[in-house]
């Protein structure tokens, strides 16, 4: 029989993160949202709670969890607010490549600060002639002595406005393809690090984005993640492995959340002399959302279980990622449907949490990327 009980730890850091969120994050989202302010003193509290970049090792001063711990957290998360998922989880997603692929150094420095004393950093891949594929990049890192020479430009990067520090993936080879890429670690003070204006996003409004700009940025060669030319590509996506599952469980919060209201709503409202839900067409409305929420979650710990046994994950990451998103624009799409007049008034929270559904199915390799990704691993031993 296969064991879907989560663990005490899991349980207790369920609990903690719902009880942050209720406390926290929900009461203040929409006022985030509709006036764009960046959490930071949230994300710091969350951070000093030990709800933030659990997958830091002991060794640097992490709880060195594993990432079904960091997706039961992060539904919560999702479930509190897409905006604060979002601008919460952008240091973890940077720290990531140095926990993959980075020096013990690296770690020691970087990570550390993070652990320890809540710096926060951001994942510098996406340009703007290249999204999902990556490969596109143009920024160029030229070795000069015992130093880096950065040029190139970055978009739609989250928490760009607020990092310490950010992962940057530039080409040291454009001769070699993806084995040409690395990753370097450059701090946000240094000279030639620009930052563009905060974007107006549709959704996720909260979750500060822009564009970075990197001109004759000069970093030491000790910044190069891993040590070595070649390795940031491969550290890139050993980062997406463990990442998906995560963005899968915001996800799987926001579609949560959307299907709650929808269900209190529509024993709430009448019509026609009876309640909402007692109506069999929306009743089979709410049906197949509980139904996607649930599948959705399974395909999440699945990938999550996998990633913690050691067990590559890339297919089951892909498969999550692409359903969980899909699942959140349809489910907070229809929680919109069945309030009806009101769903579309910024008045109820599922106005947001469908603006803000929408970019899950695009950030972190869209929907039909993983739809690659998943078609490439079912067909590569035929």
């Amino acid at each position: 029989m296969v064991d879907l009980a989560m663990s005490e730890i899991q349980v207790m850091l369920r609990d903690l993160a719902m009880e942050f969120v209720a406390a926290e994050i929900r009461p203040h989202a929409a006022e985030w949202d509709e006036k764009s302010d960046y959490p930071v003193d949230t994300i710091r509290a969350a951070n000093e709670l030990g709800l933030l970049n659990l997958h830091i090792p002991e060794d640097y001063g992490g709880a060195g969890l594993g990432c079904m711990e960091e997706v039961v957290v992060n539904e919560a998360l999702g479930w509190g607010d897409p905006g604060f998922a979002t601008a919460a989880y952008a240091t973890s997603l940077a720290c990531a490549p140095l926990i993959t692929g980075g020096t013990d150094e690296q770690k020691e420095l970087f990570l550390r600060r993070v652990s320890e004393q809540g710096s926060l950093a951001s994942y510098a891949i996406t340009e703007p002639g290249a999204g999902s594929d990556v490969q596109g990049i143009k920024t160029r890192a030229i070795a000069d002595g015992d130093e880096y020479v950065i040029n190139g430009s970055k978009m739609f990067i989250t928490g760009a406005g607020h990092a310490d520090w950010f992962f940057v993936l530039g080409y040291t080879d454009p001769t070699a393809g993806y084995k040409g890429m690395s990753g370097f670690i450059v701090e946000a003070d240094r000279a030639g690090v620009e930052l563009g204006k905060k974007e107006s996003n549709m959704g996720q409004r909260c979750s500060d984005t822009r564009a970075v700009t990197f001109s004759d940025v000069r970093i030491p060669e000790s910044n190069i993640v891993g040590g070595t030319d070649g390795a940031g590509w491969f550290n890139a996506m050993a980062a997406f492995d463990l990442s998906r599952p995560n963005i899968a469980a915001h996800a799987v919060g926001i579609a949560q959340s959307a299907y709650e209201h929808a269900l209190q709503y529509a024993d709430e409202r009448q019509t026609f002399g009876k309640k909402l839900h007692q109506h069999q067409a929306l009743q089979f409305m709410l049906a197949d959302m509980k139904t996607k929420v649930e599948a959705s979650r399974m395909l999440t710990w699945k990938s999550a279980s996998e990633a913690d046994a050691g067990i590559r994950n890339t297919e089951s990451a892909a498969h999550a990622k692409r359903f969980a998103a899909d699942t959140a624009m349809e489910v907070s799409t229809d929680a919109v449907q069945i309030y009806g007049g009101y769903g579309y008034s910024e008045e109820y929270p599922v106005a947001r949490l469908m603006r803000g559904a929408k970019v899950m199915q695009i950030y972190e390799g869209s929907s039909q990327v993983q739809r690659m990704i998943i078609g490439r691993e079912i067909t590569k031993d035929l």
